[in-house]
């Protein structure tokens, strides 16, 4: 997927430019340089930034468009698929945005993490620990989950998802609603 060509496009489509966009999102103009010309991967909270400044989920930012409402399976190919900085996700459908509910397979590498900026917004969250480690901050509290080990919280509050271990960390989550 061309995350530089979508950020880049989804910038002028709310007739920002990048010096614009950095102002209002908080995110370096460099930055922004450097993802909209694919050379850097920008992390998940950074990259959510951008969007909720151009009014984009992360789901509409990934999603094709194409998928009709009535859909109700979905073969494992049929996932979309998509990264930010060293996190992996596979969405259950392709375009959430007529959703109340968005079903994610979260992959994080060993280290990764959604970055150093808390993420925050409307809703509820909640996850399985398929395998591995995940350290999960929701305000002040920090906590150490593993396989089988679950987390539920108001999304409003700010949170932050790392993987502190040296192996994959797989996760099943959903929220509501679609916000990512």
């Amino acid at each position: 997927m061309d995350v530089g060509s979508r950020l880049k496009e989804a910038r002028r489509q709310k007739g920002l430019s990048q010096r614009e966009l950095a102002r209002l999102s908080g995110v370096n103009n460099g930055t922004i340089s450097l993802i909209e010309q694919n050379k850097i991967s920008p992390s998940v909270s950074s990259l959510k930034r951008l969007l909720d400044t151009v009014s984009m989920s992360l789901g509409e930012f990934f999603s094709d468009g194409e998928e009709q409402r009535e859909k109700r399976f979905f073969k494992a190919a049929e996932l979309t698929e998509f990264e930010s900085g060293n996190v992996m996700f596979r969405q259950v459908g392709a375009n959430v945005r007529d959703r109340k509910l968005q079903i994610l397979c979260e992959r994080y590498l060993p280290r990764g993490d959604t970055g150093e900026a808390m993420l925050g917004h409307a809703g509820e969250e909640g996850g399985v620990v398929l395998k591995g480690t995940l350290e999960v901050t929701v305000g002040e509290e920090k906590v150490l989950l593993t396989a089988g080990d679950a987390y539920y919280f108001d999304s409003s509050i700010p949170h932050r998802f790392r993987n502190p271990g040296d192996d994959e960390c797989e996760i099943i989550s959903v929220c509501t609603p679609p916000t990512f």
